[in-house]
């Protein structure tokens, strides 16, 4: 079955990139001429992708407005001629991506949480889910990787990353036998691991497919880690009752509720933009000179 829905939680509230986050949500902070959250709904269409819901916050209707038409802006565009041609196509394809609707999450309280107000738009079948802090860039769209494992397996994918062991505490921990390739069977995971409780340095990273049951999980389970409901907590019960798929996907994967991760992001697509990418690189080389 092809996964055409898609769920791109994006109701944080960026504390770990304070203050920049105070007015202005983090999917919005650009990487170069483009905001995160477009990064993201790209990849989601490009893997096939047409129903998106986006899952935002009081605050954050900017995100709205973003993906929206903006009548003076084509106006003035039109009127520039030839030479705002490209610009004009590109403020208006940002409204054509895909059919993007979205919803609030009113409470804060946790991914999982966030994933279970898209009970309704989901329905009954395969959807996916596409962190709203992870960027991940490359030539292959990651999503289109979990696509294509999922229509072979039918079975819920999770996109994962080797974390090093200093880092794995911040994410999740998953229990993982080698399948082939770069594919897993995952048969446990926890969340934010204390020392010593990790089952492997695999973590899930921003990308997931999962099967409609994830909610009646996730209506039942207690709140976990930090108070707050996990969605590893309802991942971790499929995993060891039913496994799930793990893909140690290719791509550049950038954490935008990061600060390193936002410098990152900014600095190595700037490095590939065709317009300006050399003299950014010759910019760079006679900088860290300096330091």
């Amino acid at each position: 079955m092809k996964i055409k829905k898609a769920v791109i939680p994006a109701a944080g509230l960026g504390t770990r990139v304070l203050p920049a986050t105070k007015a202005m949500p983090k999917e919005m902070i650009p990487i170069v001429d483009k905001p995160a959250i477009q990064y993201i709904v790209e990849e989601a269409v490009k893997s096939g992708i047409t129903d998106i819901l986006i899952i935002i916050s009081r605050g954050k209707s900017i995100i709205e407005d973003h993906f929206d038409r903006m009548p003076e802006l084509e106006t003035k565009l039109k009127a520039g001629g030839e030479c705002k041609r490209e610009l004009l196509n590109e403020v208006v394809g940002v409204a054509k991506l895909a059919n993007i609707t979205y919803i609030r999450q009113q409470e804060q309280n946790g991914l999982g949480h966030a994933v279970l107000q898209a009970k309704s738009f989901v329905g009954n079948e395969p959807f996916a889910v596409l962190y709203g802090d992870d960027v991940i860039i490359g030539d292959d769209p990651c999503l289109a990787q979990l696509c294509r494992v999922y229509e072979k397996y039918g079975m819920g994918v999770v996109g994962i990353k080797e974390v090093s062991g200093d880092h794995i505490h911040r994410y999740s921990s998953m229990k993982v036998s080698y399948m082939s390739e770069n594919i897993y069977k995952i048969t446990d995971m926890i969340e934010k691991p204390p020392k010593g409780k990790e089952f492997s340095n695999f973590s899930i990273l921003g990308r997931c497919i999962l099967q409609p049951e994830i909610f009646d999980i996730l209506e039942r389970i207690p709140y976990g880690f930090g108070n707050e409901l996990q969605l590893t907590d309802a991942m971790k019960e499929i995993a060891i009752k039913d496994g799930l798929i793990g893909i140690d996907f290719v791509g550049n994967r950038y954490d935008m509720g990061d600060k390193l991760g936002i410098l990152q992001a900014s600095i190595e697509v700037g490095l590939k933009n065709k317009e300006f990418g050399n003299e950014f690189k010759a910019y760079l080389k006679e900088l860290v000179k300096t330091f």
